[in-house]
C-alpha cells in the first residue's frame, strides 16, 4: 500500500528569499556546513535574519536548457513546500546532479539533506 502525502498550501517563493549575489553564493560554498545524498548536496550558513533564504545550481554540463530549468523549478517547488518545516535564519545553497528529476526523488533528497545537516523543527 502506498502512503499519501498531504502538503500544506505555504504561499509563493519570495523574491527575499532567493539568495542573488555571487558573493553570498561563494561565502556558503566556502564556509557553510556541507551535508550530500546520492544526487545532492546542502550548503547551509546561518545568515542572522527571521528568513531562510535559498539558491539553487547545478553542477556543469547538466543537460540542455530545458533539463536545468525543470531541475531549478522542481527544487524552488521542493523548498517552497517544505519551508514551513525548517528552522528559521539559514542561507541554503542545494547543488543538484544530473539523474533522477522528479518531484518525488527532490523531495526525499531535500528532506533528508535538511535532516543531516538539523534544519528541521522537530
Amino acid at each position: 500500500m502506498q502512503r499519501r502525502q498531504v502538503y500544506v498550501k505555504t504561499g509563493p517563493f519570495t523574491r527575499s528569499e532567493r539568495i542573488g549575489s555571487s558573493d553570498a553564493i561563494q561565502t556558503l560554498y566556502r564556509k557553510g556546513r556541507q551535508v550530500r545524498v546520492d544526487g545532492a548536496k546542502l550548503f547551509s550558513l546561518q545568515n542572522g535574519q527571521e528568513i531562510n533564504r535559498i539558491c539553487f545550481t547545478l553542477k556543469r554540463k547538466y543537460g540542455n536548457a530545458v533539463q536545468r530549468n525543470k531541475a531549478k523549478r522542481l527544487g524552488r517547488e521542493v523548498y517552497r513546500l517544505t519551508r514551513a518545516e525548517l528552522k528559521r535564519g539559514y542561507d541554503l545553497l542545494l547543488l543538484v546532479y544530473p539523474g533522477n528529476d522528479t518531484f518525488h526523488v527532490r523531495h526525499e533528497q531535500f528532506r533528508l539533506l535538511c535532516e543531516k545537516a538539523g534544519l528541521l523543527n522537530t
